[in-house]
């Protein structure tokens, strides 16, 4: 990916890094393990920490990052001490920034579907999300809510589906039920520079979301097995 973002080649990398570029190739699809002089000679080559290389951090220097370091862009807690636990207040962060940039690369796009859709996938998640903790006191009126409660998480979910298969059809190009399409997706060009560089204060949050997302992906995958 690093090599890639760069926009170097292979036979050009392997040149630099003086090993064959079949090598190379082997080192880069996991076929070999390559070791640890060559490790650091890859690390000062993309200007990189040798623990970003081997997947123990999100960062490319191999930051680890606290709560302190994730700028918090909730005014009411401006000079405050976060309420409730670490976690929350770590997991409050990771979301909402990593929202803002979701909503930058939106502001750039020119599909309206794109927009709706998503937008409407992440209403739709805080909608579940709300409902499971306001059901969660029986003493609380279900007559808040419309929809009643025993098909209220089906439906819900399967209106983000429709919303996911929408947006994914608008971005790569294909209209369908008088729904718009991206026709130039030169906004949504994403490399880790360019969002460390256009977002720096919410870069952090968005590739430890990434990371923690994967974790937990991966945990529900290998359970499966």
């Amino acid at each position: 990916m690093l090599r890639k973002e760069r926009g170097i080649s292979q036979k050009q990398a392997a040149n630099d890094l003086g090993v064959s570029q079949g090598l190379l190739s082997h080192y880069e699809k996991g076929k070999r393990e390559c070791g640890l002089d060559f490790l650091v000679k890859v690390a000062d080559y993309y200007s990189v920490s040798c623990d970003y290389l081997l997947g123990r951090s999100p960062e490319p220097q191999g930051r680890t990052i606290s709560i302190q370091d994730i700028p918090d862009d909730d005014s009411s807690l401006k000079n405050k001490q976060a309420s409730g636990s670490i976690m929350v207040s770590f997991n409050k962060k990771l979301i909402i920034n990593s929202v803002n940039v979701i909503f930058a690369f939106l502001q750039k796009c020119k599909s309206n579907t794109i927009v709706k859709e998503i937008s409407t996938y992440l209403m739709l998640a805080i909608y579940q999300v709300f409902r499971i903790i306001y059901s969660s006191n029986k003493k609380n009126d279900e007559n808040f809510f419309t929809v009643p409660k025993p098909v209220s998480t089906g439906m819900a979910t399967a209106a983000m589906d429709v919303s996911l298969v929408c947006a994914k059809a608008a971005a790569e190009g294909i209209e369908f039920n008088s729904n718009d399409c991206l026709k130039d997706n030169e906004e949504f060009y994403i490399t880790t520079s360019k969002l460390s560089q256009e977002y720096p204060n919410y870069y952090s949050s968005m590739v430890n979301l990434i990371k923690n997302s994967e974790a937990r992906i991966n945990i529900i995958s290998n359970s499966e097995k």
